[in-house]
């Protein structure tokens, strides 16, 4: 008995983990910390007249900022806590990679 109430309890936190990394929201480029750091969703899209630091080639896939599993369309940045950003996208938060 106390041996299935475990694997309950263990199974209930695994699938409350999944489910909480399921629902985490794309950034929007209207959210104020998104304005703020000029996200946009594709970096072909960045106004190089307003953000002339742009460096062609730069997106979020190639930025030390971005986090989680390689070859996700959408993942964590550090810079924008619980929400996913496009890895096509591109801030002026930008930071080459190591």
């Amino acid at each position: 008995m106390l041996k299935d109430l475990s694997l309950a309890a263990a199974a209930a936190v695994l699938t409350g983990r999944r489910a909480r990394g399921a629902d985490t929201p794309r950034l929007d480029v209207k959210d104020p910390a998104a304005v703020e750091l000029g996200y946009v969703e594709n970096a072909a899209q960045v106004d190089v007249k307003k953000y002339p630091d742009y460096t062609a080639g730069s997106n979020c896939e190639n930025c030390l900022q971005l986090q989680g599993t390689s070859g996700n369309n959408y993942r964590p940045c550090s810079l924008f806590p619980g929400k996913l950003v496009s890895v096509s996208g591109w801030c002026k938060g930008w930071t080459p990679e190591m």
